[in-house]
């Protein structure tokens, strides 16, 4: 189950009715969750554009630990196209090397002796409709869960309505409320989404 799925899954909590504003701040605090993977799913996504965090998902075997690149060594982008990674240690650069390549990335490391370049092709048309593609669908799973936590705290409200825990205009309030940080939060992801959909599409 990704991230954004166990933010948006069906929390059990204590018995005890815990109010309006916890509900509410609830909600709050695991759309924002999901919002924060959104963000960290797409930036993953490779446009035609070099960024440090194509390089997110290689490990490198230090010391017998399979560690994340930016634990052993330092990263830049000096250029459009091109990252470089300076290792603490001199003796990484082996290994290094061989992580990036083995990532399934698309990269084709190179290097000096002290420092490695990784040049960053530029993306085929085909490739970045699919990526599009992806990124689009990236942003529809994250939509769905966003709902998901809007229909939860509605049920939480209802149930307390029902109870009479709470008054009939506490509830209206409430659900007004929770559907405004849906709008709000689902807007993010179609900004989020868009931008990253135009960086992937535009032709260098």
């Amino acid at each position: 189950m990704s991230k954004h799925e166990q933010s948006a899954a069906p929390q059990s909590g204590p018995t005890a009715f815990k109010g309006v504003k916890e509900i509410e701040a609830h909600a709050r605090t695991r759309m924002e969750k999901v919002l924060g993977d959104f963000q960290h799913e797409i930036g993953s996504i490779r446009t035609g554009r070099a960024t440090i965090s194509l390089l997110d998902s290689v490990r490198v075997d230090s010391y017998g630990t399979p560690s994340p690149l930016n634990q052993v060594a330092q990263l830049h982008v000096p250029e459009p196209t091109l990252i470089t990674v300076q290792p603490w240690d001199a003796s990484m650069i082996g290994p290094i090397e061989k992580a990036i390549r083995n990532a399934d990335l698309g990269l084709n490391p190179g290097n000096d002796g002290k420092i490695i370049r990784v040049p960053v092709p530029p993306l085929t048309e085909e490739r970045r409709r699919d990526l599009a593609k992806k990124c689009s669908h990236v942003a529809e799973e994250h939509r769905v869960a966003l709902r998901n936590i809007r229909r939860d705290a509605n049920e939480h409200l209802k149930k307390a309505l029902k109870e009479k825990l709470i008054s009939e205009d506490d509830e209206k309030h409430a659900l007004d409320a929770i559907q405004k940080l849906t709008d709000s939060s689902i807007t993010k992801v179609d900004q989020l989404g868009k931008a990253k959909e135009k960086e992937i599409l535009e032709l260098k």
